[in-house]
């Protein structure tokens, strides 16, 4: 690939932290008085990461907490320099890497607006041109003649991502700074990526939002304690993610090995349950289009809601049943065997039953919460064996999302007469 084509090339870095007992440690450090048990460990944080970023791409970051990460993203901006390795960037980088990082708590709004464009390079008239716009896309009112120590989180960002997205910058570096906006300065902050990426502009951010990496990205690099394990369209980089997630991928390291492959889902705390247990869940797990264990869905792809039951007594007709509720607790969707006609024989004490939901994934992208039951009638009573409410979050990636909670998988022909 020709060099003028690259933005951000990284070749070999290696990052490595020193971990000491006690804040004295650090000082005897300096000066080589650390001896035996007390030396420091060591954290590598990178091992050795090699990769391009091509000049008006828009790349996403991913891996579990500990991967590395915000060490590279901090990196490429300067503010970590490398153990090993070389680094090379081609371009004005503008950085939103932590929530204020170079601020001044006492300066006002407008005060930090000028330090933050003053340490990026811009004079004070520059500054002054853009200030307006700045302000605009900010939009805290008076708050900016107020010292930002006053700022609540959301103003905070807001300020933050305002200077950082509008002093121009040829390469625009973001690590989750997103996730404490609101929706409608969510929205914003993406049409003006989308803006970015009509005029060619490099944007490389970190996020755990899939769906937004997804929608956004043109490429994705997977990190894994500290090395890239792949690159590529951001659908192949999660589908091996989710796999790392639950250990059925081969990561190389001695303990990413071994595939889960029967697990006990872990249920989330918080379930709420109730019932007889004349027949109870003993298990629930998601599976995705190609059979394995998820709590993750790409919208558009088949997957399977597998339950397991065990009776303790005889019940006629047993009815099993799933809902989907956002995280605002609204009932989206959900089924059962009895509406599916999927009738059942009857269970007897110590009988084990394994039912499987099989549908197309076409809500939104989100998080999503699931709920089950077990219940039936004994005679004309309606029973309640066991229900589950909100026992596994779900997370649908989609890389296009339409109005409401589902998408109806239009296809679209238009024709000019």
């Amino acid at each position: 690939m020709p060099k003028n084509e690259i933005a951000i090339h990284l070749k070999d870095v290696k990052k490595v932290y020193k971990l000491y007992r006690k804040p004295k440690d650090r000082l005897l450090d300096a000066f080589g008085l650390l001896r035996g048990k007390r030396k420091p460990g060591l954290n590598y944080a990178l091992k050795g990461v090699s990769l391009d970023i091509k000049r008006g791409e828009t790349v996403g970051i991913i891996g579990t907490n500990g991967s590395g990460k915000s060490t590279i993203l901090k990196i490429i901006t300067g503010v970590l320099f490398p153990n090993e390795g070389d680094v090379e960037i081609d371009g004005r980088i503008s950085a939103l890497l932590e929530l204020g990082a170079g601020f001044n708590q006492e300066y006002t709004g407008i005060e930090n607006v000028f330090l933050n464009g003053t340490m990026l390079g811009y004079t004070e008239e520059e500054i002054e041109k853009r200030l307006p716009q700045i302000l605009e896309f900010a939009d805290i009112g008076d708050y900016v003649y107020q010292p930002v120590k006053t700022y609540s989180s959301g103003m905070f960002v807001r300020l933050a991502f305002a200077v950082a997205i509008n002093i121009d910058p040829e390469i625009l570096i973001v690590d989750e700074a997103l996730s404490v906006g609101d929706t409608f300065f969510q929205a914003k902050c993406f049409s003006k990526f989308e803006e970015f990426k009509r005029q060619g502009k490099t944007i490389v951010f970190v996020s755990h939002d899939l769906t937004t990496i997804a929608k956004y990205c043109d490429k994705v690099f997977l990190l894994n304690k500290g090395k890239l394990l792949g690159e590529g369209a951001p659908k192949e980089m999660i589908d091996i993610y989710k796999r790392v997630l639950v250990g059925q991928y081969d990561t190389g390291e001695e303990d990413g090995k071994a595939a889960v492959t029967e697990m006990q889902t872990a249920l989330n705390p918080d379930t709420l349950e109730y019932g007889t247990r004349q027949a109870y869940v003993t298990d629930v797990y998601i599976t995705d289009e190609a059979g394995r264990r998820t709590t993750t869905i790409i919208k558009g792809t088949k997957f399977g809601i597998h339950v397991n039951v065990k009776f303790e007594d005889h019940i006629p007709g047993p009815i099993f049943a799933f809902t989907f509720k956002d995280v605002k607790g609204t009932e989206i969707t959900g089924t059962n065997s009895m509406l599916e006609k999927a009738y059942t024989e009857c269970g007897e004490a110590g009988d084990v039953m394994d039912i499987t939901f099989s549908q197309t994934m076409n809500l939104q992208g989100g998080n999503y919460l699931l709920s089950l039951g077990v219940t039936g009638f004994s005679g004309a009573n309606f029973e309640v064996y066991h229900r589950l409410y909100d026992c596994l979050d779900i997370t649908v990636v989609s890389d296009k999302d339409t109005v409401g909670y589902f998408d109806m998988m239009s296809e679209v022909t238009v024709t000019k007469r």
